[in-house]
């Protein structure tokens, strides 16, 4: 009964346009996670909570709530990097935030590309892995090992956040962008605390930073192009609020600031797994494409906000030489031979 009146009261405030506090969003999480929210009172609130706009206060209690019923890696979190995007653009891209991932990792960052398969038919990070021939099904302690031995880890969100089974089918009736969309990014299993994080909503770039920042992240980049890709595009302008030294900055970066050529965006269009695979096998083998050029621009923001260079445009370079020198395939090929090994050890 108190959760019953917890959601209720929630929503009613929703309703009115009045914001919940972060220890009521932490609380109101707790109850949904834990089960004890109908599939109604959990479709109600979050349509409530899309009508009025999700404040920091809120995107930061829940996801407080969901970091602590998520299975965690224990491993090293400083200097550790997640790709992880909100989806929900709506273009059908390839999966560039994995690429660069791969690539990033051939650059000595840490990474623990946190991800899932596709809620919309096409393929997510989880899809495409498989594809490339990784094994996705990693336990937390063999992920700590993939990524203490090779330094890079694929996160499964189905294995590592079992409680959001109880909010899969009211957002799966909803049919529309919620809150969730947001989380998932938001709720890295290992704490990695550098992120380079699209979305699909340029209004809410700022807020997310923001969070990122009271959730413990020493430096992110959150971005959203201009023509609608949850990405850096090479096709349009995109705006960056960047986390940096407790501070949040938003400004627009074009492809031309990062060395790059402009592109129209049909040419970095993708299509199901077994496509998008081959793309990225064709960009980690060197092939000089559009493709390369929007992974480019990825890649390099994730070496940056590792910190492993001063500016974007040097991020994209070593990114650039990452990949002609054929470590990126390598690393590849590494993940690969890991994750199958760690399979066949379980």
């Amino acid at each position: 009964m108190e959760a019953t009146k917890l959601i209720q009261a929630g929503i009613a405030n929703l309703i009115e346009g009045r914001n919940l506090t972060r220890s009521q969003a932490k609380e109101i999480m707790g109850t949904i996670m834990e089960g004890e929210a109908s599939q109604a009172q959990i479709g109600s609130l979050l349509t409530a909570l899309r009508i009025k706009g999700e404040t920091v206060e809120e995107i930061t209690g829940f996801a407080e709530a969901m970091r602590g019923f998520g299975t965690t890696v224990t491993t090293e979190r400083a200097r550790l990097l997640d790709t992880c995007g909100t989806g929900g653009s709506g273009i059908h891209k390839f999966n560039i935030s994995t690429a660069s991932a791969i690539i990033s990792s051939a650059a000595s960052v840490r990474v623990a590309k946190h991800g899932n398969r596709s809620a919309s038919g096409r393929a997510g990070s989880a899809d495409v892995l498989e594809a490339l021939g990784v094994n996705i099904h990693l336990s937390a302690e063999q992920a700590r090992q993939c990524l203490d031995s090779i330094g890079i880890c694929f996160l499964f969100a189905q294995i590592y956040h079992p409680s959001m089974r109880h909010a899969a089918a009211p957002r799966r009736e909803l049919g529309v962008r919620t809150v969730f969309n947001m989380l998932g990014p938001l709720t890295n299993p290992a704490g990695a605390d550098r992120q380079l994080l699209g979305i699909y909503d340029r209004n809410m770039t700022e807020t997310v930073a923001t969070v990122l920042g009271e959730l413990g992240s020493k430096r992110a980049m959150v971005v959203s192009s201009l023509d609608g890709l949850d990405e850096i595009s090479i096709s349009a302008p995109t705006q960056v609020s960047e986390l940096k030294d407790g501070k949040v900055r938003t400004y627009e970066l074009t492809p031309q600031e990062l060395g790059l050529t402009m592109h129209p965006l049909e040419s970095v269009l993708g299509g199901d797994a077994s496509e998008n695979a081959r793309i990225i096998t064709s960009v980690l083998e060197g092939a000089i494409t559009p493709y390369r050029d929007i992974v480019l621009a990825n890649a390099g923001a994730c070496i940056y906000v590792a910190g492993l260079t001063d500016t974007l445009a040097e991020g994209v370079e070593q990114a650039r030489t990452v990949v002609d020198s054929g470590k990126a395939l390598a690393k590849l090929g590494q993940l690969k031979a890991m994750t199958e090994e760690l399979n066949y050890v379980s």
